[in-house]
């Protein structure tokens, strides 16, 4: 991709490139990114440029709309079809596939007749002799040695600090790096889901492909059983999309069910799927409890094609490997919350880790491998970095201030906001200790401690004066993590405000100084919704 993006921007490329080439775009984006469906908008741009014809506009899907990417993909895509149509009109020899009949499945499952003599199922694909750093296809079993919560008995959210040893591991990682992990299902959902499907857990089988070409998951071992298919790949705790009720219906046997699931699929029934699966976050497993007939009916073959995979979930390193050579930290919130389902909403990974339970006798392993993250610090010595970290955003922060002052650098500048002083105020003892050997000058925002809340953008604003004085007089580098919703907006109309005030710039000018300092890496931010 990054070839073919390169390629199509060379400036030496004729207007004329693509003149005989017909395209449409469309773009998969979240608007609540500041560069909302940037590839799709540009890529669309210098298509027409190259002198390609557009069939349609661009298509810009938003994960944010309410009825998600498909509110704005289904009227285009049937605009799309029309046309191509028009265009390239199907041999009449090759009818179009009717609605309700499925394409064949991907894989076909050949059950064995008795369970292979030895197990090859290492836990989440790891391989027991690893060539090379861990990585998604070999991922490090990382004995768990803490996980602690660091919140206040009172707090309404659960954090936990957990720790992995991973000596012998050849992970390296600096500061602003992530970790990957990836987490299993419950037992207890594992055995619902067999059960409801009519399959035996601890059934074994080989997975093989229908067509030439076409490569196994490498995450599954073959043979594999339905167990570890279930609990380690299928991602049964997901919200299913709209394609998971196409291909439900089309398995179904069962005339109302089959009904019903053909409403949910269809552009008329948008709305309708929206207000049962979307907005209550009604998970696949529990989908298929309301639909028993169906679910006892699907073929095993279909199930990697309806059920998609589990993806490993990215945490930010807290820890770094000068202060802690073979630990690695990570800061977790455990997500959970209520919708008008009666039982509570759970995030897959971070639940998962907070059951955990190291040092009560069998060791608790957890697979995962590291990958540059959005964050890179300055190398060049006695470069001051001023870092915005609320709640859990301040994990990266605490790696690199660990890294910092091990290099012996002391221009390390942290504003870190928190509801209470008491209830979730992440490694204060530590920063105390740092702020006491003058290692580190500590700003603190607790919101939730006097009448009128207080946010870190508001203590930016006070510190006005010493935030100018580093930025533009020291060439100070400013780092913000965090919740994706508001605080980044405000952060930076604090920063441009600050630049008026002290700086005495105009407000396009303030602007302009702040889009400087991001395209020159001197403002990174990494942010999540």
């Amino acid at each position: 991709m990054k070839n073919f993006w390169r390629f199509i921007f060379r400036k030496n490329l004729p207007s004329t490139s693509l003149c005989q080439m017909d395209f449409a775009v469309l773009g998969l984006g979240d608007s609540s990114y500041a560069k909302f469906n940037f590839v799709a908008k540009k890529l669309h741009r210098r298509l027409l440029q190259l002198g390609a014809n557009a069939l349609l506009p661009a298509c810009l899907g938003d994960d944010q709309h309410e009825l998600g990417p498909d509110a704005a993909i289904d009227p285009w895509l049937q605009d799309l079809w029309e046309k191509v149509r028009r265009l390239y009109p199907t041999p009449v020899d090759l009818p179009v596939i009717p609605p309700g009949v499925p394409l064949p499945p991907k894989f076909t499952l050949q059950f064995l007749q008795e369970a292979p003599s030895a197990s090859s199922e290492e836990p989440h694909g790891a391989n027991p002799d690893p060539q090379g750093p861990p990585s998604a296809l070999q991922p490090f079993l990382a004995p768990m040695v803490a996980n602690q919560r660091v919140t206040g008995p009172s707090h309404f959210q659960d954090v936990r600090l957990i720790e992995f040893d991973i000596t012998g591991s050849s992970l390296s990682f600096a500061a602003g790096d992530v970790v990957l992990i990836q987490p299993s299902n419950s037992a207890g959902h594992v055995q619902k889901f067999c059960q409801l499907l009519g399959l035996d857990p601890d059934q074994c089988f080989v997975l093989q492909p229908r067509e030439p070409g076409v490569s196994c998951p490498s995450r599954l071992p073959q043979p594999c059983s339905v167990r570890h298919l279930v609990s380690q790949y299928l991602d049964i705790a997901s919200v299913p999309r709209r394609s998971f009720f196409e291909l439900l219906a089309c398995l179904s046997p069962h005339e109302l069910e089959r009904e019903k699931l053909l409403e949910f699929s269809s552009a008329q029934g948008q709305e309708e799927l929206c207000e049962y699966c979307s907005r209550p976050r009604r998970s696949i497993l529990e989908v298929l409890c309301d639909f028993p007939h169906t679910a006892g009916a699907i073929p095993p073959d279909y199930l990697l094609d309806l059920i998609p995979a589990i993806r490993p979930r990215a945490f930010s390193i807290a820890s770094s490997l000068l202060a802690c050579p073979s630990r690695l930290q990570i800061l977790v919130a455990v997500v959970q919350y209520q919708t008008r389902l009666k039982e509570p909403r759970r995030g897959l990974c971070s639940s998962w880790l907070a059951s955990l339970a190291p040092g009560q006798g069998r060791p608790v392993r957890v697979p995962l491998w590291v990958q540059p993250g959005g964050l890179a610090f300055p190398e060049t010595l006695n470069t001051p970095v001023i870092m915005v970290g609320p709640g859990t955003g301040v994990a990266p922060f605490h790696a690199a201030i660990q890294e910092r002052v091990a290099q012996g650098q002391t221009g390390n500048f942290l504003f870190f906001g928190c509801r209470r002083r008491d209830q979730d105020f992440y490694w204060e003892a530590e920063w105390r200790d740092l702020e006491k050997r003058g290692c580190l000058t500590l700003v603190t925002a607790f919101s939730q401690e006097q009448d009128q809340k207080v946010y870190v953008q508001h203590r930016l604003q006070e510190h006005g004066p010493l935030v100018w004085e580093l930025l533009d007089r020291q060439g100070a580098y400013f780092y913000l993590a965090g919740n994706a919703k508001y605080m980044p907006a405000d952060v930076s109309e604090a920063l441009t405000s600050i630049f008026q005030e002290e700086g005495g710039l105009s407000g396009p000018d303030a602007a302009t100084y702040l889009a400087r300092l991001q395209r020159t890496l001197r403002f990174q931010t990494e942010t999540w919704a």
